[in-house]
This record gives structure tokens, sequence and C-alpha cells, in this order.
């Protein structure tokens, strides 16, 4: 299972296992459990702390693994083989069950420490999904902290049984005790905030009270984290309130064109991201939603879901934007029940079924290739008169036995037995002629959307909803800039968004120097003044 490298780099890692492990396994003869059985006895050779038991459990799934602490009631639980994006998981519950030291702030592990109540979660996933590793990490992690919290992850693509019997459609989706509790990235501070009801309200008077930032950053994107860097650099008081920390990068699969990393992945680029931050003086507010603006003479606010109001004397803007809809009848009253939006996560679950692609972009087009390679038909749906990815992948795509292309189709709605998609109707644009397709899936790659709308009424905004600035990423409200996906700045690509937010935050401390007085101007001025 493991290659001689993947074995070298574990057994370093359970070097630090300071407690007993005892894996549990339920096998039985299919090759899947062999599979299991092989991984887990490689594991257990690796350290002498780390036992094997293998029981015949009737009621258990198969196959199936816990990872003990003796005498403990610790216990992380997963369905199916942790390879691929949950290999990572399967280490960290190794490392934390093997008492190494959990990395959560004093006060987050307290409070889940003092959850009142039982809660058992059962994890969806896949192992194709680089959005699930996060829940699985963060819900083992609390089941560590408190034994009143079970978890277990189920592979959906191993256990399509269950799949097919709870109707899921969309990767991660968490059960706890039997009901939905949610779906797709959350974190453990999205989870306690859902646990722990008055945490909101607190968490907002926290905020409320932080002395006003020379620089508040609003989204912790590509553009939101070069700003923090180069705010911070100044010598100036900064801060990045985010709904999640590394934005739209979360969901990306391959990043195979930024300057000088030949290739990465989002999440891990999303990370490294994330810790470039906070090796300077940054205060990082991460789960937060800014609701709206309020400009003023002196102070900018703004205002968050919890209640929380944060101030600064300038503010920059890098919200970024999320996956745009087709706005059809259908599309979001069965999302998550067909209708997805990342191939990557969702597309195991549609194995051997029949989906359809809307876009003939490059987003669109490697959607149908990877999806074609695990679903029995592909059939892609792109408005235009041709497809507009690049031509190697368009090559690629026609290739393909299994895919059907339609160009000049204008999708018109997505349709469902109530419970689930089954097809998909468009419109001939040259025939006029209406068509359905008998489908189980629908994925939509047409392009991003900004996030804007909180900003409606305040800043100026384009006709397509981006903020517009000018040259110097300054926008319509003095002393509020803005950076990246948000903006009217062409070409959307990650690169643009570092430099954007690099310059959004120069600009937002030359705007520091030629409004403060002298009295209230920032450190890094006053310093440079004295010398």
């Amino acid at each position: 299972m493991l290659d001689a490298n993947l074995k070298a780099q574990l057994k370093a890692y359970l070097e630090k296992v300071t407690q007993p492990i005892e894996i549990v396994a339920s096998l039985d003869d299919g090759a899947k459990s062999r599979e299991l059985q092989e991984l887990l006895q490689e594991i257990v050779s690796l350290s002498e702390r780390i036992t094997l038991v293998e029981r015949n459990d009737h009621a258990a799934r198969k196959p199936s693994f816990s990872l003990n602490r003796p005498g403990t009631d610790i216990s992380v639980q997963f369905a199916g083989i942790p390879m691929g994006h949950e290999f990572t998981s399967l280490v960290l519950a190794l490392l934390q069950v093997g008492g190494h030291p959990i990395k959560l702030d004093d006060k987050v592990i307290e409070q889940i420490r003092n959850l009142d109540g039982d809660y058992a979660f059962e994890t969806y996933i896949s192992l194709t999904c680089q959005n699930c590793p996060e829940v699985v990490q963060a819900l083992n992690v609390m089941s560590i902290i408190n034994p009143r919290i079970r978890s277990v992850t189920v592979d959906g693509a191993l256990f399509q049984d269950e799949v097919e019997k709870r109707q899921i459609m969309a990767v991660p989706t968490v059960y706890m005790n039997g009901e939905v509790f949610g779906q797709g990235r959350t974190g453990v501070e999205e989870i306690l905030a859902k646990l722990d009801t008055g945490a909101a309200a607190r968490k907002g008077e926290e905020l409320s009270a932080k002395e006003a930032y020379d620089v508040l950053i609003v989204g912790g994107g590509p553009a939101g984290a070069a700003a923090a860097i180069y705010a911070a650099r100044k010598g100036i008081r900064t801060g990045v309130v985010a709904e999640r920390f590394g934005g739209q990068v979360l969901d990306t699969l391959a990043i195979e064109n930024f300057v000088s990393v030949k290739e990465t992945e989002g999440p891990q680029f999303a990370a490294a991201l994330e810790q470039h931050v906070r090796a300077y003086d940054v205060d990082i507010m991460n789960t937060q939603r800014a609701e709206s603006l309020v400009p003023g003479e002196g102070l900018i606010e703004i205002k968050l879901a919890n209640g929380g109001v944060l101030k600064g004397k300038t503010v920059i803007l890098s919200t970024g934007a999320r996956w745009r809809e087709v706005n059809v009848p259908g599309e979001r009253e069965y999302r998550n029940h067909g209708v997805a939006y990342c191939p990557h996560c969702d597309g195991p679950l549609f194995k051997g079924k029949r989906v359809s692609v809307i876009g003939g972009g490059n987003s669109g087009v490697e959607a149908a290739i990877d999806l074609a390679g695990i679903v029995s038909h592909v059939t892609l749906l792109e408005f235009a008169a041709e497809l507009k990815a690049d031509a190697v992948l368009v090559r690629k795509l026609k290739s393909l036995p299994n895919v059907t292309i339609v160009t000049s189709a204008q999708t018109t709605e997505i349709t469902g037995d109530g419970k689930k998609v089954n097809g998909i109707g468009y419109k001939e644009r040259v025939s006029g002629e209406v068509k359905h397709i008998e489908l189980e899936g629908v994925f939509v790659q047409i392009g991003l959307v900004p996030n804007t709308e909180w900003l409606k009424g305040t800043v100026a905004l384009s006709k397509h909803g981006e903020i517009e600035i000018d040259a110097k990423g300054q926008t319509s409200i003095p002393g509020v800039f803005a950076a990246g996906d948000v903006t009217t700045v062409p070409y959307k690509q990650i690169v643009i968004a570092v430099g954007e937010g690099a310059k959004a935050a120069l600009s937002a401390f030359d705007h520091l120097i030629r409004t403060s007085a002298p009295e209230e101007a920032p450190v890094a001025v006053k310093e440079a003044v004295a010398a």
C-alpha cells in the first residue's frame, strides 16, 4: 500500500507518539478489506506503540477501523481506506490519539471540552475531495478532546448503499445523531458556533472591543493575504477578517501557473498563505462574515453577522468570488441533490451514472474529462457556438468515447423527482428546438460572480457587480481600497490577485501618510520622522 518513501515519512511522524494506540479493524473477505488490512499492518510495523486487533463485528461497516487509546474513551473511526486527500487525516489522528499535542487555541480547546451533550457525527467524504479533510480533521480532534463527541468518516464511494439510502449527492455531508448537520467545507470554529449557540454573540462582543486598525482587510484569499503581509511589513496595525481564510483557492484542485511554484493544490497553497501571514504581527479573525460597510470621517466600520463591529482607518476589500449559478428552475432546489459545483469533490458519488457539465471553458472541459473516467456518460452543454477551452483540452475531450458535446445550447431547466435530479432541459439556439436529457447529476462550471451583495449602496459597483477601482486600487470611498477577483481588474488569476493585494496595501499606507495628523500618524511613519 505504502511506498518506501511514504513509509519512511510516516515512521518519522510516529516517533512522536507517546501513548499506546490500539487499532480495532472490522473486515470481511472482500478486496477492499484486504487492502485495509495491508495498510494497517504496515502502520503497525512502523511503531512499537501501535497494535492491531481484528474483530468480526456484524453491526460494523466493513471495511472499517477505529484508533483507540487503551484505558480511555478516546476513539476515532474510519469506514473505508483513508488514502488520497484523507491520508493526512489518518496521520493526524494517529498522532493525536497517540498523545501528540493538539494545535488549537487554549480557549477553543476549553470550549470543546465544556460542550454539554452527546454528539455522534458521520461524515461522508470522497478521497478526491480537497474540502473534506478539514471537516474530518475538525471532528476527529473534537472527539479526542471531548469523548462525548464521536466521529466516523465514511468513504461514500465505498459505501454507496448508504449514500443511496440517504440520498447524499455532495461531499462533505455531515450527519449528527442521525440528522443532516451540514454540507461543505467546515472548520472547528464553525462547528462550535453551531453547537454552542451563545458563542457567536460572545465573539461579536470580543471583536467589537478591539481597537481600530490602521489597515483592516476584509477577505482572506490571495489578495487579502498579500495585502496583510505588505501592510504588516510597514509596521502598522493590521487586521484580517475573513469568512474562511484561503477563500476560493480552497476549492481549487491543481494550481500550475503560479510563478515559481510548478504545481500545488488549493488547500496547500491556502495553508502556505496563512502561514506566511501569521509570520507577521497580523490579527486574523477567521470564520467571520461581513454584512455591511459604514464609511466615517475618521474611521470606517465593518459590521459582522454576529453583531460585532470592527473599525479601520483604512479598509481593503478582497472578498473574492464564488461559483456562478445558471439561474434556471431546479438549480437551487436540487443543489447538493444532483446539482454540484465541484467535480473533484462530488464526482465519485456519481460513479456509473449519467451527468451533464454546463460550461465549455477550461473549468467545464476539465470537469468533463475528469468525470468521464468515473461516470457512464457526460454531456457537455456550451452556450456559445464553440468551446472556449484551450485547444489541448478540447482535443482530449473529443477523444473520449463516453462524452457528448452540445454547443449553441441554452440551459432552460434542471428537473427532478422532488428529491434528486433526473434530467436537464436545453434549447438549441440555432433551431429553437427544446430538448431534455435524462441523467442523475449536473455540474455547473460557468465562471465566477463577485461577493459584493453586502456592499450595494456603499461603494460603486460595475454592471457585473464588481467593485470599481482606479489604478491604485482606490474605490469610490476615500480610504477604502479593493483587490483581487472582487474588482474590475481583468483576468481573474491568483498571481494577479496577489499583486493587486500588495498594491492596495501600499496605497492604503500612502493614504494614511497623507491624511493622518502628525500625532495620529501610523507607528512606521512616526519612526521615520523621528529618524
